[in-house]
């Protein structure tokens, strides 16, 4: 279904294509070996010196591909076959999934993350989202409670039963009328946790909107909220496991990922704030202890490299207090 925005987007991104490819073509014409120049993003660092450079706009390098290195021929030539791909999605006005593109060619890709990994490539080629590409994932996020919105001609009316999960839209560029009498947001990590709210009637008693990512949040998710935040100014609030997999998830609806880090900007929600839980719950609410399960030295390895990532040090350092006053 064509956005209200694609049209202009959809021959910009044409052209960029068009121009790319041409200029690979004279290489090969003049006799010189084609290269193409990718900027490298990264959403953290672990520098504690506080000489950290990672930027949420800016590019920390470049990386350069040739076809006179064997592993990069490879992906070189899987990036040419996916932009080809999407050529053919943006010129019809289609949609397609990366794992739809994948099965386009799986004895050449030989597994999904090639096909990530050269959706990613072009995205900072073209200086564009995914979804500019028309290339969309499979949602898997719910949201219930006091919204209503529309997308693409459909209304998705929460609001009339505040309870009942509705997925969240894919094509998130297409929801517009968005009408809300929430107090806040609430973003919960796991389905059974936000299946569990909507059986105690929580947002009949509670004028807000639950959203999950079952999970690791999808883009549409993250997409999702982040125009909630921008349409609504609500405040943000985050419930995730204590455990090391729950601040990681927290972290990437609050920084992003370092897979997408070149879209970071319009996918990070800044404001989101940490509800829980915390190692210091267990002590507080009188847990018992057979409910528990113990940490192991791995998780805590992991939980302690993720509250040293440089954005945590920079832009939310009550996470390392709150996680030292729990040891």
């Amino acid at each position: 279904m064509e956005g209200k925005h694609s049209i202009p987007n959809r021959l910009n991104l044409l052209k960029k294509i068009g121009e790319l490819t041409r200029s690979l073509v004279e290489d090969l014409c003049n006799g010189r070996s084609p290269t193409l120049k990718i900027d490298q993003f990264s959403s953290y660092c672990s520098e504690d010196s506080g000489k950290c450079c990672c930027s949420y706009n800016l590019p920390k390098g470049k990386e350069i591909l040739t076809l006179q290195r064997e592993s990069q021929s490879r992906r070189f030539d899987a990036l040419l076959r996916v932009l080809l791909i999407v050529q053919q999605l943006l010129q019809e006005n289609k949609h397609g999934s990366k794992r739809d593109i994948y099965y386009m060619h799986p004895s050449v890709f030989k597994e999904q993350s090639v096909v990530d990994r050269a959706v990613n490539d072009i995205c900072i080629l073209l200086q564009c989202s995914r979804h500019n590409l028309n290339v969309v994932s499979v949602g898997n996020g719910l949201v219930m409670g006091w919204v209503r919105f529309a997308e693409a001609g459909r209304n998705f009316d929460c609001i009339s039963s505040p309870n009942t999960a509705h997925q969240i839209p894919v094509h998130v560029e297409d929801v517009e009328d968005i009408i809300s009498v929430a107090e806040y947001i609430l973003i919960v990590e796991k389905e059974s946790v936000f299946q569990r709210l909507a059986n105690d009637q929580f947002c009949r008693k509670n004028r807000c909107i639950v959203i999950t990512g079952r999970g690791y949040p999808d883009v549409p998710t993250r997409r999702f909220l982040h125009l909630l935040i921008e349409k609504l100014r609500l405040p943000v609030y985050c419930l995730v496991d204590c455990d090391p997999y729950g601040i990681d998830i927290l972290a990437t609806f609050r920084f992003g990922s370092m897979q997408m880090a070149y879209d970071a900007k319009s996918l990070r929600l800044p404001g989101i704030q940490w509800l829980g839980a915390f190692p210091s719950d267990c002590e507080k609410y009188q847990l018992p202890q057979h409910c528990l399960l113990p940490l192991t030295t791995e998780d805590k390895q992991k939980a302690e490299g993720i509250l040293h990532r440089c954005y945590v040090e920079r832009e939310a350092p009550s996470w390392r207090l709150k996680r030292m006053n729990s040891n």
